[in-house]
């Protein structure tokens, strides 16, 4: 698919253009509007793709929790190794669609490898995730910043002290979740490693509150999102924090969304995957 057209659809997706004006700019670059509506699910998010790791797998638990947050009472998803604990832990942080059938599948993977996991639903406090995504997206555009900050602060909090946890917590975000994954490593003491997907990156000065370990996925057709790597390493280096980064050539930003055919890239989402489990496995134990 033509590049222009994915960077239209990334400008749509993070509140740059109303779906009308996206739909017209579209139409205008496909050659019309029948056009537009037959590459629109290439685009769009397809639930129905999703699911490298099954609810039913022998090696998992899954259900739903609910903690308390900032906001008040938090439901998040929850999977688990079978059998017997204590497991270390991975808070799963969604992108800025919700919690959706990918994320849960993402904390399905994180059980299969080892790891307790909780997928907490940003969009509580207004009633939860919708399955609209547009819906979706417009209540991601009203909570309050540091509000939902604290229910994530508070679900690393919630992790670390579970029964079944060796009190070793990690996170891992997308997008939206990726931006919220820097900002724990900055907010949450009890946050011993942090993997950020295509992240914004946290105000300069903010990174000397920095105690997790990082690790940073970011895709090379990103520009959006790139423009702010030079400052964060100058700031991580200055902080002495440690990082690693790595950079996927030629891929485009969601590249680990399996649910996203125009934008999912299998062999960089696998290697990011390995290294992020690595990672996990060498800082949580």
């Amino acid at each position: 698919m033509d590049q222009t057209i994915i960077d239209l659809y990334d400008r749509f997706t993070h509140g740059g253009l109303e779906r009308r004006e996206f739909l017209n700019r579209l139409a205008g670059m496909a050659g019309g509007m029948s056009a537009a509506v037959v590459l629109l699910p290439r685009l769009e998010n397809d639930y129905d793709r999703s699911g490298l790791v099954s609810p039913a797998d022998a090696r998992i638990q899954t259900d739903y929790v609910t903690y308390p947050g900032a906001s008040g009472n938090v439901r998040a998803y929850h999977a688990a190794p079978s059998g017997a604990g204590p497991f270390p832990t991975v808070v799963v942080i969604h992108e800025n669609r919700g919690l959706n059938p990918h994320i849960e599948d993402v904390a399905r993977r994180a059980a299969a490898a080892g790891f307790w996991a909780i997928a907490p639903d940003a969009l509580s406090p207004l009633g939860g995730t919708p399955s609209d995504t547009d819906e979706a997206r417009s209540r991601m555009g009203r909570l309050d910043a540091e509000q939902t900050t604290g229910d994530f602060v508070a679900g690393v909090t919630y992790a670390k002290d579970h029964a079944e946890t060796t009190g070793r917590v990690g996170c891992v975000g997308f997008c939206w979740g990726g931006a919220m994954a820097n900002r724990l490593a900055v907010r949450s003491p009890d946050l011993a490693a942090a993997v950020a997907f295509y992240g914004r990156q946290p105000a300069a000065e903010d990174v000397p509150r920095i105690r997790a370990a990082l690790m940073l996925h970011y895709a090379g057709l990103d520009t959006r999102i790139n423009a702010g790597i030079e400052a964060y390493e100058a700031a991580l280096g200055a902080a002495e924090v440690r990082y690693e980064l790595h950079m996927y050539d030629g891929v485009n930003h969601a590249f680990h969304n399996d649910t996203s055919p125009a934008r999912y890239d299998e062999a960089a989402a696998r290697l990011a995957w390995e290294r992020t489990i690595a990672f996990f496995r060498a800082e949580l134990g």
